[in-house]
């Protein structure tokens, strides 16, 4: 590898073997290099390959900006999330979680401390990324002497999911609310609460983010059986008003219409998470 750029002292912008720009991140390897220089291969810790020119330059400024112990802990962190989570994860987490974790620390030592008000829908919906958040904070903690709140754990959740769907952060949580409210409206209409430690609660949760994800790409579903979906809405009547319910709230609160085959696979779902 060739160095292109010098980021900082333990940062560099380097051409790989096939001729695609890499971020190579290693202790002191950026110290006196020039462009030009090979990159010394006994100093390289980690290398980073963004999926396109844009993303390495985002990552690129964002090097100068935090200090490099600050992206040495998100990439341990990340590191940890891909174990607990076990999905893949759009590299731009590295931008993203590193820019949230520099700046929730600066925030602590500025004594400035923010609520999520999404923590109570992150703890139930995000189980697995909101387990990763709280292994994130104890690294910060083991690495910085910073033990930050259990909001922080949810807005790293936060980043997490992003990066599983591809969304933007602000998307992410809107869909995270419509989820919370969609859950509140089933609980309501049959007067229980929803088991969240059951299968079925897992799969309506599933069901129910790819869903809000269709709404915010204004994707549709492909339309189903006539037959079928008479058969859904007579022999499940009750979960089928209850999908109306959900309609009705999505066009109020988001101004989208909600087609029939939705409909249907929400009165499925329903029926599974209330029945005992």
């Amino acid at each position: 590898m060739v160095i292109l750029k010098v980021i900082n002292n333990n940062v560099v912008s380097a051409s790989d073997e096939n001729g695609n720009e890499v971020v190579v991140m290693g202790k002191g390897i950026g110290f006196k290099a020039k462009s030009g220089q090979a990159v010394p291969s006994d100093q390289i810790q980690k290398v980073f390959r963004m999926d396109n020119e844009s993303s390495n330059k985002k990552l690129q400024e964002l090097l100068r900006d935090v200090p490099p112990e600050h992206f040495q802990l998100t990439s341990e962190i990340i590191d940890s999330v891909k174990k607990i989570v076990d999905k893949k994860l759009n590299k731009n987490i590295y931008i993203t979680l590193t820019d949230h974790v520099s700046f929730a620390i600066e925030r602590y030592r500025k004594g400035l401390n923010f609520s999520n008000p999404l923590l109570f829908e992150v703890k139930m919906l995000y189980k697995k990324e909101f387990e990763a958040g709280k292994y994130a904070l104890k690294l910060i903690q083991e690495r910085t002497g910073i033990k930050l709140p259990e909001d922080e754990a949810a807005s790293i959740a936060l980043h997490i999911v992003n990066a599983e769907y591809n969304t933007q952060i602000g998307d992410m949580m809107n869909i995270t609310k419509m989820i919370g409210k969609i859950l509140n409206i089933v609980s309501d209409y049959y007067h229980i609460r929803l088991d969240q430690d059951s299968l079925n609660f897992e799969r309506f949760v599933t069901h129910l983010k790819f869903f809000a994800l269709r709404i915010y790409k204004n994707e549709k579903m492909e339309p189903d059986d006539a037959k079928f979906n008479k058969m859904i809405r007579k022999q499940y009547a009750s979960e089928y008003e209850c999908s109306k319910k959900i309609a009705e709230f999505i066009k109020n609160e988001y101004h989208h219409e909600i087609q029939e085959e939705e409909l249907i696979y929400l009165a499925i779902h329903i029926r599974r998470v209330t029945q005992k």
